[in-house]
């Protein structure tokens, strides 16, 4: 089980993903989240081919189909996260944080 903490910023809500890939092939999600937004994207994103997934243009995925189609926001980073944690679950990424640092 890969886990993926997503804290999206001004916001101040924290999105997790629970990712397990089950003997299909496939990852099982569950994304927990207070955002009311995200909680929609969990309710419909529960499973995921890795593989039609990760090799897509990122318009093109099903995660950030869902997204767009329930956030509001289009520079949410929780797809990325989502997809992350998939892509680690699957063995084709390292597990790595990875951060924005936003100034002004």
């Amino acid at each position: 089980m890969t886990r993926g903490e997503i804290k999206g910023g001004v916001c101040g809500f924290v999105t997790v993903v629970k990712a397990e890939k089950a003997e299909t092939g496939k990852i099982n999600l569950k994304i927990t989240s207070a955002c009311p937004n995200i909680k929609k994207v969990a309710e419909e994103l529960t499973e995921i081919d890795p593989m039609e997934e990760i090799f897509k243009r990122a318009a093109s995925t099903k995660v950030y189909e869902i997204m767009s189609k329930h956030s509001p926001h289009p520079s949410c980073i929780v797809g990325s996260g989502i997809l992350k944690t998939i892509e680690v679950e699957a063995g084709l990424a390292l597990p790595q944080d990875a951060h924005i640092k936003i100034e002004k």
